[in-house]
């Protein structure tokens, strides 16, 4: 019953310019990322309401050599059927796909992925999350396969695939000696239906409200009565 996010989302994605450019006038251009430490699964990445972590995230790759200019695109989101683990009962259904994935890999004598450190990372916050997006990916492929059986034998399937992904990460440092409030902390969310991306805006910059500048705008258009 509460499983579908309702609610319009504002996202920002840090990348590049010429991504940046594509992403504006050629909105269908979709950027999926597909690497092993995915943090959410493979999909596309977005920052939720937060411009300024975005625009870290992509001059941080650009310090790198990573990307040549950094940019931030803006996106109006439905994150739909969202495997939000925000939410316990989520949590616990990815708990569940763990289990006998780590029994596949045992059966096969195979090592489970680690998440690992990345060398200049003086906070060790894991960003190398290979073991969590494995498990993921494994989710979702299992989903799909049993959304395709099911469907053979009955015709229909009551399973369903998730829209997107969305998590809750503590990152950097405390913010202040002794905080139990981080520095890089944010909230992610990977979409994995392209569907779910309504548009793409370019971020406008903040404007300080005055009164006494409003004020002005009134009289200057406004004829005011003596």
């Amino acid at each position: 019953m509460y499983s579908i996010r309702p609610n319009l989302v504002i996202g920002f994605h840090g990348c590049d310019t010429k991504t940046y450019q594509s992403l504006l006038n050629q909105s269908d251009e979709i950027i999926v990322s597909e690497k092993p430490y995915d943090w959410l699964g493979h999909g596309m990445y977005f920052w939720e309401n937060n411009y300024d972590r975005a625009l870290e995230w992509a001059k941080d790759k650009h310090k790198r050599k990573e990307i040549d200019e950094p940019a931030v695109i803006g996106a109006i989101l439905h994150i739909g059927y969202c495997l939000d683990l925000l939410d316990s009962r989520f949590i616990k259904v990815l708990q569940e796909y763990y289990k006998p994935m780590e029994a596949e890999y045992l059966i096969l004598n195979k090592e489970l992925p680690q998440n690992r450190n990345l060398r200049h990372d003086i906070h060790k916050d894991k960003i190398l999350r290979e073991l969590d997006c494995t498990t993921i990916e494994y989710m979702h492929q299992t989903i799909l396969e049993t959304i395709i059986e099911e469907t053979k034998l009955k015709g229909f399937s009551i399973k369903r695939m998730f829209d997107s992904s969305r998590g809750g990460f503590t990152e950097g440092g405390p913010a202040f000696p002794g905080a139990g409030i981080y520095e890089k902390s944010h909230i992610q969310i990977c979409i994995r239906n392209p569907n779910c991306i309504k548009g793409f805006f370019l971020p406008r910059k903040e404007k300080i409200f005055n009164p006494e500048d409003i004020l002005k705008e009134l009289k200057n258009h406004i004829k005011i009565k003596k």
